[in-house]
């Protein structure tokens, strides 16, 4: 089997020691199913002379698997901006080719050019972060959940964080800010109650073992109805009235306001700090549209202290999460993150924008005459643990098929040489290009081509002008 041409061809690739292991794998495994009456030896049509060409199949499949990477790039036109699940938001062409040129050779990281002698990581950010979030300082660490645990470490171990009962969330991955403040040293002091907590409630728990109020923005939720929160500038004024920080963990953190493109409630970093408290965290890959990260700023005493942290080593972020932040925080200081940041520009993109690409998509794919094509309004969601509840206006593509059904239609695409990520509705595959890049509309039409040609659909010139059922 290792003359095979196939194993000759997939040694030059994966090594012959490799493929041989494999065909080791294939045919103990091919015993068991010769012992246990489940294998294609028993097939009324088999021939012995069939079994190489059936285990050189077998290999060639095996070795597909293994040489397909396993993190793949995919194309989400699910319709959710900010997706958990697909990485969250996709970075800036500025971001990606300095991850590139940083990543290719070495760099000034830890080495300061002027001086020649070593410098601070952070130093490469820490003045544009300081700017954009009208803030003393900053600091940057792997992501957010890291940052509150550093703040609430250095701020307030051995002693109490004052924070409201309505406050107490879930973050992703099962992970609650009670445990993160427990790892962190400091003791919970709850006040209020899950759906009103007043500015007097902290003030009376204030005691001689206060270390720090914590203030959390429930970017993954929201409670209605007979609710209240005091304010941030009432937290701030009350903290320091009293004599400790204030902190206000941000979820997902704006750099701009958001409020004119329908996303209300999402406080923008600046204004916080403008307001009074003490330091602020945030996600650099939700709604700043970065890297992984997490961002810390305020007061220049805090941030001292959080840099001199010895956890600051073990939350530090890397060469190419600081190329990647530097990047996108230049495009917020130029004033066009909406025309370049992938996130930003898709929440700021008009309904009419997104018609007009639908609306030309739909045109194109009619043409395939195995696929039924629809055009009707939806909503894109923001995601990501933030603007929970808040939908975009957009236009929906549909798309059915007579010989197939949605859900088998969904896993092609997503099963795919480049996965494409769509939902299902009504025994329909959807489409939201409001999350699809231009240049990955024609990648999407070429996914559905070859699934219509591999189901045996007769697909029709792209040029004919057919037309798709328009919302007019």
């Amino acid at each position: 089997m290792l003359l095979s041409p196939t194993a000759v061809t997939l040694a030059g690739r994966l090594g012959r020691e490799r493929v041989r292991d494999l065909l080791r794998e294939i045919c103990d495994e091919f015993r068991i199913q010769v012992a246990d009456g489940a294998d294609a030896s028993h097939a009324p049509d088999f021939e012995p002379e069939m079994l190489p060409s059936i285990l050189e199949n077998r290999l060639k499949i095996r070795a597909d698997q293994l040489l397909k990477p396993s993190l793949r790039r995919v194309i989400n036109a699910s319709g959710v901006i900010i997706h958990t699940n697909l990485g969250r938001s996709p970075l800036a062409q500025p971001a990606i080719q300095a991850i590139a040129e940083i990543a290719a050779g070495y760099s000034n990281l830890e080495f300061d050019l002027e001086t020649g002698e070593r410098g601070r990581r952070d130093s490469h950010c820490a003045s544009l972060i300081a700017r954009l979030a009208a803030a003393q300082a900053a600091a940057v660490t792997n992501n957010n959940a890291a940052a509150v645990l550093l703040v609430l470490n250095t701020l307030a171990q051995g002693g109490e964080v004052i924070v409201s009962r309505g406050e107490l969330i879930e973050i992703g991955g099962s992970f609650r800010i009670p445990e993160v403040m427990e790892k962190s040293g400091a003791a919970l002091r709850e006040v209020g109650t899950t759906n009103r907590t007043r500015i007097g409630d902290y003030a009376a728990a204030i005691n001689d073992r206060t270390r720090l109020i914590l203030r959390v923005h429930p970017s993954n939720f929201r409670i209605v109805g007979f609710t209240e929160r005091p304010t941030v500038a009432e937290i701030a004024e009350l903290a320091a009235k009293a004599g400790i920080p204030s902190f206000e963990d941000l979820g997902s953190g704006c750099f701009v306001d958001l409020a004119p493109f329908g996303v209300k409630d999402e406080p923008v970093v600046a204004v916080s700090l403008r307001q009074g408290i003490s330091v602020v965290s945030f996600s650099g890959d939700k709604m700043l549209g970065g890297p992984q990260a997490g961002i810390i700023a305020g007061s220049r005493p805090i941030i001292d202290r959080v840099r001199k942290n010895p956890l600051m080593r073990a939350l530090r972020a890397d060469k190419m999460t600081y190329a990647a932040l530097e990047a996108t925080l230049r495009l917020y200081d130029r004033g066009i993150p909406h025309e370049e940041v992938p996130v930003i520009r898709g929440i700021a993109a008009r309904l009419e924008q997104v018609k007009e690409r639908a609306t030309r998509f739909a045109t194109v794919l009619a043409a395939n005459r195995f696929f039924k094509i629809g055009l009707e309004e939806g909503q894109t969601l923001i995601g990501g643990g933030s603007a929970p509840g808040v939908g975009l206006p957009t236009v929906l593509i549909t798309i059915e098929s007579s010989g197939l059904s949605a859900s088998m239609l969904e896993s092609e695409l997503r099963l795919g040489q480049l996965p494409v990520i769509t939902r299902t509705e009504r025994d329909r595959v959807v489409i939201d290009l409001r999350t699809v890049s231009p240049d990955e509309e024609s990648m999407i039409i070429q996914a559905l081509e070859s699934i219509s040609s591999k189901a045996g659909g007769q697909a029709a010139s792209l040029g004919a002008q057919t037309g798709a059922r328009s919302l007019d």
